[in-house]
């Protein structure tokens, strides 16, 4: 079999075309929007145990794509955009958004 892993249907449009999230991407993300894990728990309908798993492992998280979905459609609904690995590293920002309050 010759899948590339880099043409993975799980990229989304809002991602910027990575198709893999980082723990480290995960931590920074929950950073700059101040959540604790319960909240990201509770805005992605992931366990906070499954994120406690997940957070301190390096690399590429282990999970099933259901829940790497999930963690990235919390993320992104609330304005982090995942950037792909460039040279220095893969990373998140902060998008500005119009819906804040």
């Amino acid at each position: 079999m010759n899948a590339d892993k880099k043409s993975s249907p799980m990229a989304s449009n809002d991602t910027f075309g990575i198709d893999e999230l980082t723990s480290g991407q995960v931590r920074a993300a929950r950073a700059l929007l101040q959540w604790d894990q319960k909240t990201l728990a509770e805005r992605s309908k992931v366990s906070v145990a499954t994120i406690k798993r997940l957070e301190p492992l390096a690399g590429p998280i282990k999970a099933n794509k259901v829940t790497i979905d999930a963690l990235r459609r919390a993320f992104e609904s609330a304005g982090i955009r995942f950037l792909p690995e460039n040279g220095g590293g893969a990373g998140v920002r902060l998008a500005k958004r119009s819906d804040q309050s």
